[in-house]
């Protein structure tokens, strides 16, 4: 059907397809195009796809500065659990903010042992005599004062030995015998100390001794004599190079049993105070040898 002029005119949509488009008239039959409105229509057109531009630009720009902000805030999110920043690779380490030195450990050498240095005398160097293993002029032992007596000091260490003992001290090398004597309310202690060479010497001494193996009194310096001819209370030790040897009884001449129970720890005292001032030598050896 054809619409004659002053008819309704057909419009133009530049949003549908031009197979869809109603023809237009210019106001005649002939079916030429009018110019006029095509032009029009035209520029309507390109100015919507210019503000369409325009505003998928703004779109675009928003959504590139959101990513952008987005990125940041997530390096600088805390690390999760597996300790590091939110996207690294899990093989990705992050290095401490607060690097703090590390050093290899360290141990001081051990210190040295006393025992090695009383166990020859290679090693066994300090002075040695009556008085540097018995000092002053008393000693103290858990309370008790003890006054000194006599001391010796021989090379001739059989000499210095009673019953079965020179044979020992013989047999075994023994190079010297240091005695000293102490004494307290009428009860009298020896301690005497065999120097040997070596440990195994004075071991071997010691091993080879028996009830009968005992020190020599002596008397001397305000300590009547004693132990001679009654019985008395002895014992018998080593420590390193040295074999100690103690003998102890009345002043008065009367008989140890085993009810006398001050001169079992007469005895024992002077027994402990020999192997604390061997081991004393030792220790000042070793402390000597690690300062130097």
């Amino acid at each position: 059907m054809s619409y004659g002029q002053g008819g309704p005119q057909s419009q133009w949509d530049p949003w549908k397809p031009h197979s869809q488009q109603q023809s237009w008239s210019s106001g005649g039959d002939d079916g030429t195009p009018d110019w006029a409105a095509l032009a029009e229509a035209s520029e309507t057109r390109n100015k919507r796809r210019r503000l369409l531009f325009i505003g998928a630009g703004a779109l675009a720009t928003i959504a590139v500065g959101t990513a952008v902000a987005m990125a940041v805030v997530s390096a600088n999110k805390d690390t999760g659990a597996s300790g590091g920043p939110t996207g690294l690779p899990a093989s990705a380490s992050v290095p401490s903010g607060s690097a703090t030195p590390s050093f290899a450990p360290t141990s001081a050498p051990p210190p040295l042992d006393p025992r090695d240095f009383i166990a020859s005398a290679k090693k066994d160097t300090a002075p040695l005599s009556a008085a540097t293993l018995f000092p002053g002029t008393q000693l103290t032992m858990g309370g008790t004062v003890y006054k000194k007596g006599a001391t010796a000091d021989t090379t001739n260490c059989a000499s210095a030995a009673g019953g079965t003992l020179p044979k020992v001290l013989t047999a075994n090398g023994c190079t010297r015998m240091i005695r000293a004597t102490y004494s307290k309310d009428g009860i009298a202690v020896t301690v005497g100390v065999a120097v040997f060479d070596t440990q195994v010497q004075a071991t071997k001494a010691k091993s080879q001794t028996n009830d009968d193996s005992i020190v020599t009194a002596l008397p001397g310096k305000g300590v009547k004599p004693f132990c001679d001819g009654a019985t008395c209370r002895s014992t018998r030790n080593a420590v390193g190079r040295y074999a100690y040897f103690t003998i102890s009884g009345f002043t008065n001449g009367k008989n140890v049993t085993t009810k006398d129970t001050k001169v079992f720890r007469t005895g024992d005292d002077l027994q402990q105070f020999a192997f604390d001032q061997i081991y004393r030598r030792g220790q000042a050896q070793a402390s000597a040898a690690a300062d130097g």
